[in-house]
């Protein structure tokens, strides 16, 4: 069985239980959050690069999140049923994109997976190797 569908709420809870996780607001006051004051998943402001190709309206739930390498974001925006994408403003940056109106396509444990994968590649080796070891992953 998948498990349930992901919700926006699961993003804030998943980041949240990372070790050393801190929360920063942007400049609309949209959650980024941090680990060693690097950000794995933030909730982007609407912007030009993401819209609507029927109405040209801008997303306003789009959320960044990091991978850990350019392999990984093209496995995830080459898959036709995940709902990851990038855009040309994100060429070349460690990250995907996701709607929050789209999580719904990932299981809870996707999407845990997928942050995980997030906090891991920006947590300091220390940190990452103890959050591996303390999960049987290492």
């Amino acid at each position: 069985m998948p498990g349930r569908r992901a919700k926006v709420a699961d993003v804030h809870e998943i980041a949240l239980a990372m070790p050393h996780v801190t929360v920063e607001k942007g400049g609309s006051g949209n959650p980024v959050y941090q680990v060693g004051g690097k950000s794995f998943v933030f909730f982007r402001t609407p912007r030009p690069d993401a819209f609507d190709p029927e109405t040209g309206e801008r997303y306003d739930d789009v959320i960044v999140i990091w991978v850990p390498a350019e392999e990984d974001k093209l496995a995830l925006v080459s898959d036709e049923g995940s709902p990851f994408f990038t855009t040309p403003h994100f060429d070349g940056h460690l990250s995907v994109l996701v709607r929050g109106s789209e999580l719904g396509a990932l299981s809870r444990q996707e999407l845990a997976e997928v942050i995980q994968d997030a906090w891991l590649s920006r947590a300091s080796k220390r940190r990452a190797t103890a959050w591996l070891e303390e999960h049987r992953l290492a």
